[in-house]
């Protein structure tokens, strides 16, 4: 088996918003179904920040690995690094045992800003609208990525907003 690849996923605004005050700043439920598909069954990592977002208790059917300083951080159901380096072998380590191709790492945005050097490839649902926030994903150098796939979804009555979901590999990193 290839070594498991890194993929960055987000909704991101126009103006690069993902969060505001822990939470998303919209209600988007296309993406939250694009999000359970692609990540279900793979490695997930992310930030105390963002794991506290999402209830602190781990996304059913996804080892979930948790970056965080604070060494007494120990919620019930998930592994606790204390870097994105150590987070990343142990979801590679563990994607392997499972057989599965890829890890994905969910935020928050010093997480991104820290992964992206790292990622194959970026899932990103770009979300039709600027909003104020306070955690942003990272520029996207289209020196770096290219856009392979894009599919655009109205806003509708579970959705606040239009969407694009999109699909960025990095140049020259397998598909």
């Amino acid at each position: 088996m290839s070594e498991p690849r890194i993929i960055l996923i987000a909704a991101v605004s126009r103006n690069n918003v993902i969060g505001r005050e822990l939470d998303m700043p919209w209600k988007l439920s296309s993406d939250l179904k694009r999000f359970k598909v692609e990540t279900m069954g793979k490695p997930m990592i992310m930030g105390r920040k963002t794991f506290l977002s999402v209830g602190e208790r781990p996304l059913p059917g996804r080892p979930h690995i948790i970056i965080s300083r604070n060494p007494d951080y120990r919620p019930d159901g998930v592994e606790v690094v204390s870097s994105l380096e150590d987070a990343l072998s142990r979801a590679k380590s563990k994607a392997r045992e499972l057989g599965v191709e890829a890890v994905y790492v969910a935020g928050g945005g010093e997480i991104y800003r820290q992964a992206m050097p790292f990622a194959d490839q970026l899932s990103v649902t770009h979300v039709e609208v600027e909003l104020d926030g306070d955690t942003f994903f990272p520029e996207i150098d289209p020196a770096v990525f290219e856009k392979t796939d894009e599919t655009a979804l109205p806003a509708g009555e579970k959705d606040d907003y239009a969407v694009r979901f999109a699909t960025y590999q990095r140049h020259g990193a397998a598909k």
